[in-house]
């Protein structure tokens, strides 16, 4: 039984569920799913991403986690309860899985493998914040590491920016919009540094100050690899400045054994130092770290007679420098250590040792010597930031190894109070000795001992450097024979502080003899004491040491014995008079010198700082002592703060009056000291100090006193130095003086309070005093005003522990008001004065809303005022922006309707003025490059748009009622509408806010539409009626309809789960707007709402063409509406109609509006209209726009999308004739003519877009009336405007090669120019036109093909939906190109199979089907074509141009077959298209309009191929009977050929069979008529046969003589063969009749002829008027054109071979399907009828003969006849076949085409498909088109390169003739 769940209420899928039970749901991985009940083992519930469909799952498949459950029951949501940034990585990771893939898929691979590393991270990261284990800080940087990432990868997915507080989401519920825009800002800028809102504000306004963060080298010795030494050797590693010539650092020691590892076993991969505390300015120092290294050994290192070897001696042996200038920047970017290695080079003189790394670092190669390998020390190094602690917890690996900590000499930029140090730094730096005797100099030692007063060595007290413990005694390294050693070495000394004082230093000086004992004889000592006996510490300077003499006999066991002596020159001038007989006598010549360094926060080496610590001792002194304090160092003064103001304020007590003044001064001195960056860690210091160890509990009233004396004299004094310092102090003096009073309070039990009020009282007297001054005549004044300001907000806190927050904010309001106005200051105290209203605002005090109330109004006046005068406009609107901040945050407690009320009245208007004229000065200044004046910046819009949003957020009705009711006058009114109207439009239309901050775009929006709410009905109230007020009602119209098309509230392009979250938490705020401005438009009255007609339909049409079902159902009406007024008050609509069609075309073409709203549209306003009395107008109009919209959105679809050129013009044709006949919108239709004609200029289609642009030329005339600027066309006269025209489209015609065309505009533009007497322009183009007759007869010209396409099925776009067209191809393009290009173009066609009408089911089907097949043009020139003398060029261009009827021919029988002769039954179906228009024209292809269909009896087709032949015939007697001798007569050979063996085979015989006979006769009397026709042009062709092989006889090559003979017996024969069935043949051609008659003779006997002389007879066929047929077209059928009429005659051995089978070759139509079963190779399109053509395969038994291909030349033109060549019995071929062979491999004829290849040139590219029914004549199609293809024009030869030969005759006729014996390429 399934219950509702308890605790189980939300889960993740863990495993994929498929859902393949009864009711299951099924489930994705990684899902997450709401439980709503259980039943054993199985959970049901619904998965998030689908809430509405429910079902069942197992429970084993779901992970359950915790959530909230709100509205319990059915309709409950539940919330997972995880940490938020948890939440936010879960669901950013699923919506970035989508977009990654699409990454891979756009080829983004960078960004593709990017962001799958940034996905791996956030999957850890998530892991680890869900794992439990980690610290808070751990989990605050885990945290801040996510949000960097998803920040990244949103930004660069083009995501929308999450505004964060404290690394997690903000809810914009709970902040303010100023708020808001502030984290937009912070998120964009800084993704790695998200800081609180309370931070910003503080950095805002300067109050805290940034710590510089220090820098920590971590360095690590690796090895000493350099270990020739063989000795103990010591490595001390330091910080030295080059530039300033000295150690920065302490000394890093590492103790190495002989064998160079660690002296202390311990310290196995130990040896590291962390060099503390570098600052930004140490770190662009001139830093070395330089390495020193010291043996322990002999006194010479190869020398073992030098010392015995059992003494050692430390002796310096090498120097290694790094630069870190070199290395600094590549250890900065890795987060790991780099190793490094340091040659150690030896010094090649000693007394050089202290200078031998500046000599390195110089390079002095000199004085040393380097090293014979590369290797040294071995070191790595890491440059890590932060404070200690931060680099403690980071790095603990560090730490654990033993670190030493290795500090700077001195303290840092920072000293924090806890640093407790006592470091005596002590520098051996050189002595100076005698040399005793000696023939040499010595080998001077020295030991350092600590002493205390009573002579005890103080053990542990020297330090030769971090990472060894300290020793007792230090012993120098050894100089060897140097009387004047210089060492250098840095010892510290950390000495007890409470062992200081007493404690001296004494240096032994002992000389190391080399000889066999080795001793080490003492031979003097100096010391020096670590105190003066004014108590003040040992000096930071050189210190020049006496030498005192002893020997090893001396004793030093009483101090006192040499402490009484003078240690150095100052003591010997403190005691002159010393004895001589002392014990110790002083060395006159020798002397040491050292330096000492004090780091030291106990002990002191200023003795002013001394004097008034102990001033009591001096009392007399005490007024030199105060004065002098101000010369004490920062450093000393923190380091004693506490004993110093202890001290001060003792003084105050002991003697007020007497030394208030100087205290003062002096406390006022340090509190200004801890301003400082350097010490203000300190401050907190000051604080304890005040709260728990401050005593002083009269000072209060002194101070007090002090500081009113110092305001009052402000106005008197010239230098106020003194008195700024002290307002300056304010702070701290206010919290001394309320300290003090407390104490005192406590002591007396709250005495004197009344005289505490008072003072106070008196003393805010003062400071308003202050602040009324007139400054602006001083500059003193300014800065003492400024400081006072400053300071003023910091007493506000000290001031709430004495008064309430009452007093105090009246306090504060009486400050503030007393300032003056910003027109009687100077900026500068404009700024500071601004500053310290921010500073007030932001303060504890102003969080009080009593206090806050009492503040705000002399807040809100200061902003006012400057806002009024556009002054520090930033600066106050961060006054306001905190404001908001405030009272949001209180409205969330308390009601802040008093101080939203304040803020209205005070700011809401100036604020609107403020930000119209910001946004105007932006624009304008956008204009002017490099001149945007700072408060123009997108920054301060962006502050002042936040600040108005934030006080219309916070207003309520009550706001906006109180507001409305201010207002005096509706001219007051009308212009508050108009100005927040026109700051809502500039925020829409401006984008103030990027588009990615999503979350502030739909804050503003919902804002904006509240206000709307809030406003429309004053607007409906106070100007409707008579009152109407135009300019208001269209500012809020065009409001509200900028406002429903902001992109960002267009949720249709959003994520689902985007837009669910919007509509959860806003709605759909276009439907919210929608209404209210469907609401005021009913409002309207109707005579006021013309005043909208036609101006406000374009932007209405927008909103309705948002895609948003209720915003169309609201918006469409009013359409209505319009259309009702303007019959109302025109009688008519034409403005509605003409606005909606114009604005219609620019919307849709935009990219709005889809095929709902087209029905819509039509719908809603249909049904409107049928209840009024212009409806039947109405109705029409509808449908209008409603056909117009289809072509509309058929032309978006084209333009848009991948579509191929074609598409996309016969859209625009579509569209453009639309506009032209059913709307007659001439502006819209000259619009798409440019666009149409541009579409065909980038496809190449010049002569379309040549009659394109005569449409627009046809509309203009030859006047002088002006016309506007229009498109590209300037303002220029109409006459200029056709001029232009004409000459641009008579070049479209001269590059489309029609010059045909052209000529009647040149005569046109001619008489134009003559009419002007332009005589220059007439001259001009009457040369262009006779280089256009030039043309015609000289360049060449191809013959296109034409197509007939069928669209069936709805799936086709509107304008080819079920329609049939006839396409003009391109250049050299046939049926199989054309099939392919059209199938890609429609890549989801399926191409039918036959040439039948469709039926109904194809045509309403959800398909698209395709039917192709070629057709033959029907020219409309006939005259021109039967005359006789028009050249063929001019007649080829008449054929095939102006055409608008094309024709194709289907063979059928009628009747029974014939078995012997199959012409008597076979008929021809003849079905002519008649098109819309003419091809060419603006088109490639036009609609079919109508379709005739006739039949043809076999005899009337016999008569009209017979007389194609004919005419066919004559013109290639003519065009060769001039020519020279031996020539190229391919053509004519092959066409004699093809007539005359065919004749003889059969042929024409096969008519005389069929239609001679007497039963055909005598059963068909009606065609006597025409029989005698058919006899009488069979006579007329055997007489043109007779003058061709005359014309032959004078032309053809020797080489041909044999192919000329078997012509003239063939021809002899096939006359035999006619004679008997046409009588008087014989008398026709007499001269050909016998053997007896030479032939030569015979043929002689012919002279040339012309057309007219070889047309024996004159006829008029009714067959001439179905038209002439071009040589060249594609689609002719067999028995209906030249080509078909002598393939018949052509074909041998019709014996077996019906007339049906040679039907088949040419094919039925339906042939001409993609599937047809036979294919020819690609040459044989030229010679076959492209309606036999479709299938692009090449049978394999053709494939082999391409290389064949290839060698013939290939023609454009189809010849007039096909040769098949006839073999004889043995298979060889016959003696015309031979000398043909010879003939037919002529040099190639170049295509037109230039780029390509000799290959493609020679060979079509598109194979065509062709029926044999006969496997005997497999060969004979694929030498028919090789023959065919020599019968173009000869063209030269191409230029053969050098090196290859040409083809041969032999090599051809080889390759043919093993072609004809059937041999394959192998052979």
């Amino acid at each position: 039984m399934w219950t509702p769940t308890e605790e189980e209420k939300i889960g993740v899928v863990i495993c994929s569920f498929r859902g393949s039970v009864a009711q299951g749901l099924s489930l994705e991985i990684g899902e997450t799913v709401q439980i709503l009940e259980k039943c054993e083992g199985w959970y049901r519930g619904f998965s998030t991403k689908k809430p509405t469909v429910k079902g069942i799952f197992p429970t084993n498949y779901v992970h359950l986690k915790k959530g909230i459950v709100s509205n319990s029951g059915q309709y409950e949501t539940v919330v997972l309860l995880e940490d938020s940034i948890v939440t936010e990585v879960t669901s950013t990771l699923q919506e970035w899985a989508f977009l990654w893939k699409q990454l891979y898929v756009k080829n983004k691979v960078d960004l593709f493998y990017k962001l799958h590393h940034v996905m791996n991270e956030l999957f850890d990261l998530r892991r680890q914040l869900l794992s439990g284990h980690l610290t808070q800080d751990q989990i605050r940087d885990v945290k801040r590491h996510i949000t960097v990432r998803l920040d990244w990868g949103n930004e660069h997915l083009g995501l929308d920016l999450v505004p964060r507080k404290e690394f997690e989401m903000a809810d914009a519920e709970q902040i303010s919009v100023s708020d808001l825009y502030k984290m937009h800002l912070s998120s964009r800028h800084s993704v790695q540094q998200s800081t609180s809102q309370g931070d910003s504000m503080r950095h805002r306004h300067g109050e805290a100050c940034r710590i510089p963060i220090p820098h920590h080298l971590f360095l690590n010795l690796k090895s000493f690899t350099y270990n020739t030494i063989g000795e103990d050797t010591d490595v001390f590693f330091s910080l030295f400045d080059m530039r300033e010539g000295k150690q920065i650092s302490e000394r890093f020691m590492v103790k190495l054994n002989k064998n160079g590892g660690p002296k202390n076993p311990e310290k196995i991969d130990r040896l590291c130092a962390l060099f503390t505390d570098l600052s930004n300015r140490d770190m662009k120092r001139d830093l070395y770290i330089v390495s020193h290294v010291i043996r322990t050994g002999r006194m010479l290192l190869n020398d073992s007679k030098k010392g015995p070897a059992h003494v050692q001696y430390r002796r310096p042996y090498g120097c290694a420098v790094l630069s870190m200038s070199d290395i600094l920047q590549s250890i900065s970017e890795l987060k790991e250590e780099k190793d490094f290695v340091l040659k150690v080079y030896t010094c090649n003189n000693e007394n050089e040792w202290c200078q031998i790394h500046e000599n390195i670092i110089r390079k002095s190669s000199t004085k040393y010597t380097a090293p014979s390998t590369n290797y040294g020390l071995i070191i790595s190094l890491q440059l890590l930031r932060g404070e200690m602690e931060l680099i403690r917890r980071e790095n603990p690996m560090i730490f654990n190894r033993g670190v030493a900590v290795t500090r700077k000499l001195g303290f840092p930029d920072v000293i924090m109070p806890g640093d407790i140090r006592n470091d005596l730094y002590l520098i051996l730096e050189r002595g100076d000795f005698e040399r005793g005797g000696k023939s040499v100099q010595k080998n001077i030692e020295v030991t350092v001992y600590v002493l205390y007063a009573d002579g005890e060595i103080l053990k542990d007290c020297i330090s030769l450097g971090s990472g060894e413990p300290s020793v007792s005694e230090h012993r120098s390294f050894v100089l060897y024979h140097n009387n004047s050693p210089r060492w250098g070495e840095i010892i510290k000394l950390p000495i007890p502080v409470d062992r200081f004082r007493g404690s001296h230093l004494r240096f032994e000086f002992r000389h190391c003899s080399t000889k066999d004992k080795g001793e080490k004889k003492l031979f003097g000592f100096a010391f020096t004491p670590l105190m003066r006996e004014d108590g003040t510490t040992l000096s930071d300077e050189s210190h020049e040491l006496y030498v005192y003499k002893c020997d090893e006999n001396s004793t030093f066991s009483n101090q006192a014995l040499y402490l009484g002596l003078p240690c150095c020159k100052e003591d010997f001038n403190g005691c002159p008079n010393i004895p001589s007989s002392l014990i110790f006598q002083r060395s006159a010549k020798e002397m040491l010198w050292i330096s000492t360094q004090l780091s030291s926060t106990k002990l002191t080496q200023n003795v002013d700082l001394l004097a008034l610590l102990k001033w009591k001792a001096h009392p007399d002194r005490l007024m030199d002592i105060l004065g002098r304090l101000r010369h004490v160092s920062g450093e000393e003064i923190v380091k004693f703060l506490q004993d110093i103001l202890d001290t001060l304020f003792s003084i105050l007590d002991d003697n007020t009056d007497k030394y208030g003044p100087l205290v003062f001064q002096s406390l006022v001195f340090i509190i200004n000291l801890l301003r400082d960056s350097k010490y203000y860690h300190f401050r907190p210091v000051m604080d304890t100090y005040i709260q728990k160890h401050f005593a002083g509990a009269l000072a209060y009233k002194e101070l007090i006193h002090c500081l009113k004396w110092y305001m009052d004299r402000s106005a008197e004094v010239i230098r106020q130095d003194h008195i700024q310092e002290a307002m300056r102090a304010l702070e701290y003096l206010f919290k001394f003086i309320v300290q003090s009073r407390i104490l005192y309070s406590r002591a007396t039990c709250g005495m004197e309070e009344d005289q505490f009020r008072l003072s106070i009282q008196e003393l805010f007297q003062s400071i308003r005093f202050v602040l009324s001054l007139d400054s602006r005549s001083s500059e003193t004044l300014i800065f003492t005003q400024a400081a006072l300001l400053n300071s003023f907000p910091t007493i506000f806190d000290e001031l709430l522990q004495m008064f309430t927050v009452q007093e105090v904010a009246e306090f504060v309001r009486g400050t503030l008001g007393s300032m003056p106005s910003t027109v009687h200051i100077g900026q500068s105290m404009d700024v500071v004065k601004l500053q310290s209203i921010a500073r007030t605002v932001d303060s504890r005090l102003f969080s009080f809303p009593e206090s806050r109330r009492i503040l705000l109004p002399v807040v809100l006046h200061h902003i006012h005022l400057h806002l009024r005068q556009q002054k520090e406009l930033l600066i106050c609107s961060g006054i306001l922006s905190s404001i908001f901040s405030i009272i949001k945050t209180s409205s969330l407690e308390t009601s802040v309707q008093e101080e939203v009320e304040m803020m209205v009245e005070s700011l809401l208007d100036v604020l609107l003025q403020t930000l119209l004229t910001i946004l105007s000065k932006s624009q304008s200044q956008e204009a002017v490059r490099g001149q945007r004046c700072p408060q123009c910046t997108a920054e301060i819009t962006g502050e002042y748009v936040s600040c108005l949003l934030s006080l219309l957020r916070q207003m309520s009705e009550i706001h906006y009622q109180h507001l409305l009711d201010n207002f005096q006058s509706k001219e007051e009114l009308k212009e508050f509408l108009l100005k927040i109207f026109c700051v809502f439009r500039n925020l829409m239309k401006l984008s103030i806010f990027p588009r990615d901050w999503m979350v502030m775009r739909l804050l503003t929006s919902n804002i904006i539409v509240t206000t709307a709410q809030y406003l429309s009905p004053a607007l409906h109230k106070n100007f409707t009626e008579a009152d109407f007020d135009f300019k208001v009602w269209n500012s809020y119209f065009s409001l509200a309809v900028l406002y429903i098309n902001q992109p960002s509230l267009q949720l249709e392009t959003l994520t689902p789960s985007k837009r669910k979250k919007i509509l959860d938490k806003y709605g759909d705020m276009r439907v919210m707007m929608a209404y209210e401005l469907f609401g005021m438009w009913q409002n309207l009255a109707g005579e006021n709402k013309i005043h909208f007609i036609p101006g406000m339909i374009g932007p209405f049409l927008g909103v309705t063409l948002v895609p948003q079902n209720e915003v169309r159902n609201i918006m469409i009406p009013i359409f209505h509406d319009m259309m009702d007024w303007e019959q109302r008050k025109n009688g008519n609509f034409k403005q509605v109609e003409a606005e909606l069609i114009d604005k219609l075309d620019s919307l849709v073409s935009e990219g709005k509006g889809d095929e709902n709203y087209r029905e819509l549209f039509s719908l809603l306003l249909l049904e409107k209209i049928e209840q009024e009395t212009w409806r039947e107008t109405g109705i029409s109009f509808v449908t209008s726009v409603t056909r117009l919209m289809e072509r509309l959105l058929d032309y978006r679809d084209c333009m848009k999308g991948d579509e191929t050129e074609n598409k996309k013009i016969g859209c625009t044709v579509n569209l453009l004739n639309f506009y032209k006949s059913e709307i007659n919108k001439e502006e819209m239709y000259i619009r798409y003519i440019h666009k149409l004609c541009d579409m065909h200029l980038q496809a190449e289609n010049y002569t379309e877009a040549a009659f394109t642009l005569l449409l627009y030329w046809e509309l203009l005339h030859w006047e002088d009336r002006p016309l506007r600027e229009f498109l590209h066309y300037p303002t220029q006269s109409e006459w200029q405007r056709k001029e232009g025209l004409c000459r641009k489209v008579i070049h479209y015609f001269n590059k489309g090669k029609c010059w045909e065309y052209g000529i009647p505009l040149c005569r046109e533009l001619a008489s134009q120019y003559e009419a002007l007497y332009d005589y220059q322009s007439l001259s001009w183009i009457r040369k262009m036109e006779a280089a256009y007759y030039d043309n015609i007869m000289e360049q060449q010209r191809l013959e296109p093909e034409f197509f007939r396409v069928g669209f069936y099925g709805r799936k086709f776009p509107f304008f080819l939906r079920n329609k049939e067209f006839v396409c003009r191809g391109h250049d050299y393009e046939r049926l199989e190109a054309f099939q392919q290009r059209m199938l890609g173009e429609f890549p989801q066609a399926i191409a039918m199979q036959h040439p039948n009408q469709p039926d109904e089911t194809i045509l309403q089907c959800d398909a698209q089907y395709l039917q192709i097949y070629a057709v033959t043009p029907i020219s409309e020139n006939a005259d021109v074509l039967q005359m006789d003398r028009v050249p063929e060029r001019i007649k080829s261009f008449y054929r095939i141009n102006n055409v608008h009827r094309f024709r194709y021919d289907r063979p059928f029988h009628k009747g029974p077959k014939d078995r012997d002769n199959e012409f008597k039954s076979l008929w021809i179906e003849r079905t002519t298209l008649i098109l819309t228009r003419p091809l060419p024209g603006i088109s490639r292809w036009f609609e079919v309009e109508k379709r005739e269909v006739v039949e043809v009896s076999p005899l009337e087709n016999g008569i009209y191929v017979v007389e194609n032949k004919n005419h066919e015939l004559r013109t290639l007697i003519c065009q060769y009977q001039h020519k020279q001798l031996h020539g190229n007569i391919n053509l004519l050979s092959m066409c004699l050929n093809g007539m005359i063996d065919a004749a003889v085979n059969g042929g024409i015989a096969r008519y005389q069979e069929a239609f001679f006979d007497k039963d055909y006769i005598t059963s068909h009397p009606e065609d006597a008529e025409k029989i005698t026709q058919l006899k009488e042009l069979m006579q007329e062709q055997v007489h043109i046969l007779g003058v061709g092989l005359a014309v032959h006889e004078k032309l053809v090559h020797p080489e041909m003589r044999p192919l000329h003979k078997k012509l003239i017996d063939q021809f002899q024969m096939m006359r035999s063969s006619l004679c008997h069935g046409l009588p008087g043949l014989e008398k026709i051609s007499p001269a050909c009749s016998g053997a007896s008659t030479p032939r030569g003779s015979i043929l002689a006997s012919h002279s040339p002829l012309s057309p007219e002389s070889i047309k024996l007879v004159h006829r008029h066929s009714p067959l001439n008027l179905l038209g002439s047929i071009r040589h060249s077209s594609s689609s002719l059928s067999s028995h209906t054109s030249s080509e078909t009429g002598n393939l018949v005659i052509l074909t041998d051995g019709l014996v077996g071979e019906t007339s049906e089978d040679m039907y088949r070759m040419q094919a039925s139509p339906s042939s001409s399907s993609l599937s047809s079963t036979h294919s020819a190779p690609s040459q044989m399109i030229n010679s076959a009828p492209s309606s036999a053509r479709g299938s692009p395969s090449l049978p394999d038994k053709y494939r082999h003969n391409r290389e064949m291909i290839m060698l013939l030349p290939p023609h454009r033109d189809r010849p007039s006849s096909a040769m098949y060549p006839t073999m004889n019995e043995n298979g060889q071929p016959t003696n015309f076949q031979r000398a043909l062979i010879q003939q037919v491999i002529g040099p190639c004829k170049p295509c037109s085409d230039p780029n390509l290849s000799v290959v493609e040139k020679a060979v079509p590219t598109a194979p065509s498909s062709w029926s044999l029914d006969s496997g005997t004549r497999e060969a004979m199609p694929f030498l028919s088109a090789h023959v065919g293809s020599i019968m173009v024009p000869p063209v030269p030869p191409r230029t053969i390169p050098h090196g290859k030969e040409p083809v041969t005759y032999k090599d051809s006729f080889v390759f043919l003739l093993l072609y004809l014996n059937g041999k394959d390429k192998t052979t």
